[in-house]
């Protein structure tokens, strides 16, 4: 078993936006990543995307609509849906490919 301080670990990352893999579950991948108010392009993926806002908060655009992702609570991006970050996302931010 692993213990992981995220936050150390999402603020000694080089850039923001570059996740860094921290295991893996079965198929799926734990990423770990620092949102610096910058935003982040357009995404599509075949597979679904949890993502989880450990600190600060994530702003998506889903389909045109705005959504704020605060702090402890989690979205899931399923495959296929296009979802980008907005500017104003801050924080550490966990991501599991399912």
């Amino acid at each position: 078993m692993s213990l992981f301080d995220l936050h150390a670990i999402a603020n000694g990352l080089p850039a923001a936006w570059n996740s860094t893999v921290l295991g893996s579950v079965g198929s799926a991948n734990i990423k770990l990543l620092r949102m610096d108010q910058m935003p982040y392009g357009e995404e599509v993926h075949d597979y679904d995307e949890a993502l989880l806002v450990v600190s600060g908060q994530m702003m998506l655009e889903i389909a045109g609509q705005a959504l704020c992702v605060e702090a402890s609570q989690m979205y899931i991006a399923e495959a296929g849906v296009p979802h980008a970050v907005l500017a104003g996302s801050h924080g550490c931010l966990v991501i599991v490919d399912l």
